[in-house]
């Protein structure tokens, strides 16, 4: 059930819904507020826009290499399977 929450990010209020847990997105909050803190302290502007845009990339960025390092565990654990049962099935012959 989604359920309504008030969340700030870049000194705005946000109201938004979610079906996650009010802790979960507290943590999301602060996550994002967080990072919006590294990029507005690593760059030479208080442009809103550009550090959100910098934030989502930097976010994007890791999400994309942890998607890739999910496939490839994946890939490799299926490979697995698939060998172990392949042994398990020449030994039952």
């Amino acid at each position: 059930m989604n359920s309504s929450h008030r969340v700030r990010v870049l000194g705005r209020e946000l109201h938004v819904r979610s079906t996650a847990p009010a802790e979960s997105v507290r943590e999301i909050e602060n996550f994002v507020n967080e990072k919006l803190k590294e990029v507005a302290a690593s760059v030479n502007t208080t442009d809103p826009q550009i550090i959100a845009i910098l934030a989502l990339m930097n976010i994007s960025e890791s999400y994309l290499a942890l998607a890739r390092e999910n496939d490839a565990c994946r890939q490799k654990g299926s490979e697995r399977i698939s060998r172990i049962l392949y042994e398990l099935e020449k030994n039952l012959e």
